[in-house]
């Protein structure tokens, strides 16, 4: 029943989520085909899909603004707009095209996503429930089910335009449900201001970097290390990141239910330690079923980071700064799509994929040594507020 009730009570920006999800499920599995219809090597794609971050971060940082202007309709709006950009890149004819349409992509997937984690963090303060876990297991279903359904719709030859059409249609329709009540931040007269929490947004944020950048490898490089590294086929090939998308919502929908009885950073620390495992399983696999294991377990624990993240930078703020802080704390996070694509494609092109996927999976073990300063900051922010009139 606690599902249930935070799935009505947070029904709007769960279908964003979803549609966000089912979005880049399709394009991840269609990676390979993509990539091999623009005739380009690791490293040159992998500077392609840096566009997206591109837009993406440019995009997040102007988000408070485009929130503030339209109100209950930013959500379906965002929506709306990542919805028609996904149309885009299985129509590009050059790389050059490709990385423009990429780029708004990334520009309707940033102001959709800090729009719609800003209203489940309203949500949960407004309610003090936990919801953000369950918000992105949707993203994760819907990411895991659009792309074992692309995998199939590849086996039969179908174009990628024609899955983008239909899945974008679903997700526009989607974004008649998606219209919510904005909190409303009153002025008290006399109340101190409280400062913008520089520390709590800086750790929180490096925190999903991290686990953004780890997230983004897998998925746009799942199915190649498997089709290339290991002789899969396209559906299986797309099962990698369908497996991932799959775990991730599990791991998610675990963490909703754990998310008020442990501590965060403990659930951080073992979510980077079983993701790192995971990804490592994953780089040395010599078979598809080892490769599936190290996706899976991989995805059960990267699923946490970045919604525990930024769940605990909403719920630390104060309402004046939330969405400003949500928009920061993705930004630093976001900065992991600047970073990822290049350095997979780098990597992959001097060592393999399989240096590649090691690579991520140290990066993910340095979030254990992130958690000392983030957990000082916690104190810190927590005492301040307790001193306050």
């Amino acid at each position: 029943m606690s599902i249930l009730s935070a799935v009505r009570l947070s029904r709007a920006p769960a279908l964003a989520f979803a549609g966000m999800g089912a979005l880049w499920g399709t394009f991840a599995a269609f990676v390979p085909v993509i990539k091999a219809g623009l005739g380009a090597g690791d490293a040159a794609f992998g500077l392609a899909l840096l566009c997206s971050a591109i837009g993406l971060v440019m995009a997040m940082w102007l988000a408070p603004l485009a929130d503030a202007r339209l109100g209950r309709w930013a959500l379906p709006v965002a929506s709306a707009a990542l919805s028609l950009a996904f149309l885009l890149p299985g129509l590009a004819g050059s790389l050059v095209v490709f990385g423009l349409c990429m780029a708004l992509v990334g520009m309707g997937s940033g102001l959709c996503d800090v729009v719609m984690n800003a209203r489940v963090s309203e949500l949960e303060a407004a309610h003090d429930r936990s919801l953000m876990n369950l918000n992105h297991a949707m993203f994760s279903f819907a990411y895991a089910v659009a792309a074992l359904i692309t995998g199939f719709a590849r086996e039969a030859g179908l174009p990628p335009i024609a899955m983008f059409s239909a899945v974008s249609a679903v997700a526009l329709v989607a974004t008649m449900g998606m219209r919510m009540p904005v909190a409303v931040i009153e002025e008290v007269a006399g109340a101190v201001r409280r400062a913008f929490p520089t520390q709590i947004v800086f750790w929180g944020g490096a925190i999903v970097l991290i686990g953004f950048m780890a997230e983004n490898a897998a998925e746009g490089w799942s199915a190649l290390h498997i089709e290339r590294t290991l002789g899969g086929g396209a559906a299986q090939g797309a099962f990698g990141p369908a497996m991932l998308g799959l775990t991730m919502g599990i791991g998610r929908f675990s963490g909703q239910l754990i998310a008020d009885r442990l501590r965060a950073s403990v659930v951080i620390r073992w979510a980077a330690i079983v993701s790192a495992i995971g990804v490592l399983v994953a780089a040395g696999a010599v078979n598809l079923a080892m490769a599936y294991v190290g996706f899976a377990l991989f995805g059960l624990g990267i699923s946490v980071l970045a919604p525990m993240g930024l769940a605990l930078v909403g719920r630390r703020v104060a309402p004046e700064h939330r969405t400003k802080a949500i928009s920061r704390t993705a930004v630093i996070g976001f900065l992991g799509f600047f970073i990822g694509p290049p350095l997979m494609g780098g990597v992959a092109e001097l060592a393999g994929l399989r240096m590649s996927f090691a690579l991520i999976g140290v990066l993910l073990l340095t979030i254990v040594a992130m958690l000392v300063p983030l957990r000082r900051s916690e104190y810190q922010v927590a005492g301040s507020s307790q001193t306050r009139p």
